[in-house]
């Protein structure tokens, strides 16, 4: 169900600036154009970048879409207020939700027991090594459990995830996969480990997961219309039903910048914001993993000897099909883009280049 903004007006209206006036390169859109003519990025839907909360490039275009829990919902022609899906960008927004909740006093804290938050299920909480996991370890996806959504497609009833939302009670799924790791030992990209979070804070709250979101995050954003997929259950696809614009998916960002304030309003504690995006285990080569964050250096700029260029910290929000929030606070840079590459097996590259040659290729 579409929700709209209740309580609060769009607080933020960024002013368009030239692109050269805030250390970019003239021709950055010039660029844009020439990757997709040359196919070097494809099936890009939208992209907004800010820096220093000033407008320099957003790009709408036309293409085939998908909606989680729907499926195909043929080309859609994208505008400012077109809703998209985030796909797993809703893990990062759950965990800044699980933030707002510990701040207001409704859910545990990181330290606290797993399963001090799910007393229906204390019939599993002895079991296998399970009475070691904490709720840290389920916001660093580093629970110690079976889990495997990455070497098998999500189409195929294999996938955790897909098991967990064909489940006939999808948290008990999670809470019982067998332990294979000391908690805390190792990264494993689990879905089930967001809907474990999202579920607490709608336990918490009283309130169900989107209604949550729209009052305490979404509408003091001014974040326009939005949506979170349910699955048949009735349950929110926490880890990866939130569909809204790629506008409003930049002002998550802008928020994250300015320490979780807009304007002079505290939306989302500075110090959860600090917690997220804290490096806390190795995702993979390059990638680190905060509380459903990545967090990784990025190089750019020209190499000066055997140095790569200029290394920033960059916070990163990541979805199937090419849907991404890049944060680089050093450059107070902001980079959200949506595309529709679902399944594709190269749907890393368009983000990618985008981010990398046309963004980060246009400041000298």
């Amino acid at each position: 169900m579409t929700q709209a903004p209740r309580a609060f007006p769009r607080m933020t209206t960024w002013e368009p600036i030239l692109p050269e006036r805030v250390g970019f390169a003239a021709d950055i859109e010039a660029r844009l154009d020439k990757a997709i003519t040359d196919k070097h990025i494809w099936n890009l839907h939208g992209l907004v970048v800010l820096r220093n909360d000033r407008l320099v490039l957003e790009r709408y275009f036309e293409g085939e879409d998908r909606a989680r829990g729907v499926g195909t919902i043929g080309s859609v022609t994208f505008s400012p207020d077109t809703m998209h899906d985030l796909r797993s960008c809703s893990k990062s927004i759950v965990a800044l939700l699980y933030g707002i909740a510990l701040k207001q006093g409704k859910v545990p804290p990181p330290e606290a027991k797993l399963f001090s938050a799910f007393p229906e299920y204390a019939d599993l909480a002895q079991q296998g090594g399970r009475d070691g996991i904490t709720i840290e370890h389920v916001l660093t996806m580093t629970m110690g459990t079976d889990w495997d959504e990455t070497s098998v497609v999500y189409t195929d009833r294999r996938n955790s995830e897909t098991a967990m939302d064909n489940a006939a009670d999808r948290y008990r799924y999670v809470l019982e996969r067998p332990v294979v790791d000391p908690p805390g030992a190792h990264w494993t990209y689990c879905g089930g480990a967001t809907a474990l979070l999202a579920r607490i804070v709608a336990k918490g709250s009283g309130q169900a997961l989107h209604a949550f979101a729209r009052e305490n995050l979404f509408d003091p954003l001014g974040i326009g219309p939005s949506e979170w997929a349910t699955a048949p259950d009735g349950e929110p696809i926490a880890a990866s039903g939130a569909r809204m614009s790629v506008r409003d998916l930049a002002r998550l960002g802008a928020m994250m910048l300015h320490d979780g304030k807009v304007g002079e309003r505290p939306v989302v504690p500075a110090d959860w914001i600090a917690r997220c995006v804290a490096p806390r285990v190795g995702a993979d080569e390059t990638r680190r993993y905060g509380y459903q964050w990545f967090v990784l250096d990025i190089a750019f700029g020209k190499p000066k000897g055997w140095a790569p260029g200029r290394l920033e910290r960059m916070w990163a929000a990541q979805g199937e099909g090419g849907q991404r929030l890049f944060v680089i606070p050093a450059l107070q840079l902001v980079v959200a883009m949506t595309a529709g590459n679902y399944g594709q097996a190269d749907q890393w590259m368009p983000p990618t280049r985008v981010l990398r040659d046309v963004v980060l290729g246009s400041i000298p």
